[in-house]
C-alpha cells in the first residue's frame, strides 16, 4: 500500500484528489495539509511514501515545505504541484529535492501513474520534459562557462567517462533506450549506469541528476 500525503490550501481540490486516489486498491490518503508547516508535521506524523505538494500557500510555500520533508525525512518522496506547465518555482522545487512535477489538471490515470512510479523510485517528469523546463529556467543557473566549482568538480571525477557521456546524455533529454541506442550499448547497461551516476553524485533521481549536469556546465540551455 502506497501511502500518501495531499498538501493543498484549496478543500475541494484535495477532495478530487482524494476521491481519485482513495479509489485504486494500492493507495491510501493518509492525511491532508493546507499549508507548508502543516504538511513537515505531517509528514513527520505519518510517514507517507508521498507527498503530492501544492506550491502557493499561506505562510511556509510548498519549495520550503518539500525542503524540510526531505531532509527531515527523506524516505518520503514529493512531487511538486504546479498550475502552470512552466511554473517559476518548478526549478526550485525540483532543486530542493522534489522527485518531479505535476500539473493540478492532471488526467486522472497520469496522476496515478505519477505517484506509483515516485514511490518505487522513479521521477515523474519526462527527460524531454526536464529539458524544455531547464531551458525555459537558464537564467536561474550559473553561467555554464563557468565550468564547475571546486565540489562539483570532485563530485564528477568520481564518475568514469562512460558515466560522464551517459549524465550528457540524460541532461540532453534522451530516454534510456534512446541513450542505448546512441551510445552503442543495451539499455541494461544504461539503466546501470544512471544507477551508478545517481549513487556516485548522491542524488535521488535523473531529474536532479539532469539539474547537476546543467549546473556543473555540462551541457548548456538551449
Amino acid at each position: 500500500m502506497i501511502k500518501v500525503l495531499l498538501v493543498d490550501d484549496e478543500p475541494l481540490l484535495r477532495l478530487g484528489f482524494r476521491l481519485v486516489l482513495d479509489s485504486q486498491p494500492d493507495l491510501a490518503v493518509v492525511g491532508e495539509a493546507a499549508d507548508g508547516a502543516a504538511a513537515v508535521r505531517r509528514a513527520a506524523e505519518l510517514d507517507p511514501d508521498v507527498v503530492l505538494m501544492d506550491v502557493r500557500m499561506p505562510g511556509m510555500d510548498g519549495i520550503d515545505a518539500t525542503r524540510e520533508i526531505v531532509r527531515k525525512h527523506g524516505r518520503s518522496r514529493v512531487l511538486i504541484l504546479t498550475t502552470f506547465d512552466l511554473d517559476e518555482y518548478a526549478f526550485a522545487g525540483l532543486r530542493v529535492g522534489a522527485s518531479g512535477f505535476l500539473l493540478k489538471n492532471v488526467p486522472p490515470e497520469d496522476l496515478l501513474s505519477a505517484i506509483r512510479a515516485v514511490a518505487s523510485g522513479d521521477a515523474v517528469v519526462a527527460p524531454s520534459v526536464t529539458r524544455r523546463l531547464l531551458d525555459a529556467m537558464a537564467d536561474q543557473l550559473p553561467d555554464p562557462g563557468n565550468r564547475a566549482q571546486p565540489k562539483s568538480a570532485e563530485k564528477l571525477s568520481r564518475l568514469t567517462e562512460r558515466e560522464i557521456e551517459v549524465l550528457v546524455e540524460l541532461a540532453g533529454g534522451l530516454s534510456n533506450a534512446e541513450i542505448a541506442a546512441r551510445l552503442g550499448v543495451s539499455e541494461a547497461t544504461v539503466k546501470t549506469h544512471v544507477g551508478r551516476v545517481l549513487n556516485k553524485l548522491g542524488l535521488r533521481d535523473r531529474v536532479q541528476a539532469v539539474v547537476f549536469a546543467y549546473e556543473v556546465g555540462l551541457v548548456r540551455p538551449g
